[in-house]
């Protein structure tokens, strides 16, 4: 349920920003494909964290298996990772250290449910291969190594109504990707209207990227409210931009 419409915006580029007063719940529309569709932000995460931001690509791209230009950029990733952290240093990262605390608020675990940034950096440091899975997941992955933030990437085509970012309950059963039946409780969980699509530790089964996607929606998720989203979001840009054909890009800020 929404509480507290405050205002209803519309995309238009990638230097609009949509401020606004965050006292209550937070309705943003958005068009793609001449579909609309409206994401709300709940109260309870807007008062445990009123500074959250998140920045919202919605796309046409073309996804392929792999891409040998891109993984030698994630190789170089990978080496500044490693030589510029400790495995101790890994969740200390401003915008992982955010994330973290966002679930401590809500009462989950980040040590037992790790947000997936902290996750692929911790693989890195701790000499284990990141997973090759698609073009689209791979750049997901290299801007959210980079950057810190933990980013949910869906199909477009997938995803059925409006999403709301709320707080996971008990009775939201969630498949997710690669490993079955996670416990959402307690984390920030984006839903539609057929149930929860993506945390920050795992997307689900139901709207995830596959080879066949054509239509793709990116959701950084900003819990520090540093003001470091628009780097991370030109990084993706660029990225999909060299290896996965873009085109018809758009961009919401959420501040």
């Amino acid at each position: 349920m929404v509480i507290g419409l405050i205002g209803m915006f519309t995309l238009y580029s990638l230097t609009h920003w949509l401020n606004c007063s965050f006292a209550q719940s937070f309705i943003c529309s958005i068009t793609h494909l001449l579909v609309k569709m409206e994401i709300t932000i709940s109260d309870t995460i807007r008062k445990a964290c009123p500074e959250m931001k998140l920045a919202v690509i919605t796309c046409e791209v073309t996804n392929t298996p792999s891409s040998s230009g891109l993984w030698v950029e994630m190789e170089a990733e990978i080496l500044r990772i490693s030589a510029t952290y400790t495995l101790e240093q890994i969740n200390k990262r401003q915008e992982i250290a955010a994330t973290r605390n966002i679930y401590k608020k809500l009462g989950k675990d980040p040590n037992r449910y790790r947000p997936s940034a902290e996750a692929l950096c911790r693989r890195i440091v701790r000499g284990i291969p990141v997973y090759r899975v698609s073009t689209l997941v791979d750049i997901i992955n290299l801007v959210s190594i980079r950057s810190g933030f933990s980013i949910g990437g869906f199909d477009w085509n997938k995803i059925q109504g409006d999403i709301e970012l709320g707080v996971g309950t008990d009775e939201d059963i969630f498949d997710a990707i690669g490993r079955g039946i996670l416990n959402v409780e307690g984390l920030p969980l984006y839903r539609d209207q057929s149930g929860g699509i993506g945390t920050p530790t795992s997307d689900h089964e139901r709207t995830k990227i596959s080879e066949s996607t054509t239509h793709l929606m990116m959701i950084i998720n900003d819990y520090s409210g540093k003001l470091q989203l628009q780097n991370a979001v030109e990084h993706a840009l660029e990225l999909l931009e060299k290896y996965a054909e873009l085109k018809k890009s758009e961009v919401t800020w959420i501040v």
